[in-house]
């Protein structure tokens, strides 16, 4: 028997009638329109509507397109991340940084020390150092420059202007047109070690390091001793100016001999120029 359902719209033949089902029962397949209107009720000669889903088939179809949609998230973020991941390079590694920002951060040793800063001189003087005088005895005037102090052999002695003998007998002389104490280039000194005061007599016992100070009306200015030298009396090039601030003191050698020089070289390490 076939029962019409008001309202729900599909067909109910018995218990193993498929509920879902929107077509004719079985075994009745004429159009709507052929079946006798005594088949049934007036409500069953209407024209017969689709099967609408009951409310589980609805909410198993929520079910469904909530679940979709998730995994479509889920494949769109996934793939959304792996896109990120390739377009962003790798953070470098410690290899790929520059040697010196590795250096910059993992140092602990701190900058390396440089070399002590030059100590300011006076400007190199125009002239240069006049010939050796073919007079050694020729009258010179005695014009006393300043004073020399060498501290590891107890020497304090006033210095003069010239290297004749006759200046030379009275203390260390000054080689004319070479540097003046604390200028740029070489200061040359020549003095006896044996005889009238023999202020340098005891030269040959410094060694580098030693102290050997010049102060001069322009100021005190402090050497420290860098080499000895034993040259020929010829060997005038020891008079030489230097592009830095150099002393050289030299003397005969042996002490009572005239055969060779002692030359002292030194270097500026410290200048206090004089108060106006």
């Amino acid at each position: 028997m076939t029962i019409s359902l008001q309202g729900k719209g599909f067909w109910a033949t018995g218990a193993n009638r498929n509920p879902m089902s929107c077509s004719p029962p079985p075994g009745d397949a004429r159009p709507h329109s052929e079946l006798p209107e005594s088949a049934g009720s007036e409500s069953s000669r209407r024209p017969r509507r689709l099967r609408e889903p009951s409310i589980p088939v609805l909410f198993g179809l929520v079910v469904m397109l909530i679940l979709s949609g998730s995994v479509i998230v889920l494949d769109r973020t996934g793939k959304g991340g792996a896109e990120q991941a390739l377009s962003t390079p790798a953070a470098a590694s410690d290899a790929d940084a520059p040697a010196a920002l590795l250096e910059e951060t993992t140092s602990t040793t701190g900058p390396a020390l440089g070399p002590a800063p030059a100590v300011a001189a006076a400007p190199r003087p125009r002239t240069q150092p006049t010939p050796p005088p073919n007079n050694e005895r020729a009258a010179s005037p005695i014009v006393q420059i300043g004073e020399i102090r060498i501290p590891k052999i107890g020497l304090v002695h006033p210095i003069f202007e010239g290297v004749t003998l006759t200046v030379i007998d009275h203390g260390p002389g000054h080689w004319p047109g070479s540097a003046m104490p604390g200028q740029l280039g070489n200061a040359v000194f020549a003095g006896h070690r044996v005889t009238h005061t023999h202020p340098f007599r005891n030269v040959d016992q410094l060694t580098p390091g030693d102290e050997i100070t010049l102060t001069t009306a322009s100021g005190t200015f402090i050497y420290r001793m860098t080499k000895q030298e034993i040259v020929s009396p010829s060997d005038t090039w020891i008079v030489t100016p230097t592009p830095n601030a150099t002393l050289t003191l030299f003397g005969c050698h042996p002490p009572g001999s005239a055969r060779q020089r002692i030359v002292i070289r030194a270097e500026l390490v410290s200048a206090a120029p004089a108060h106006a």
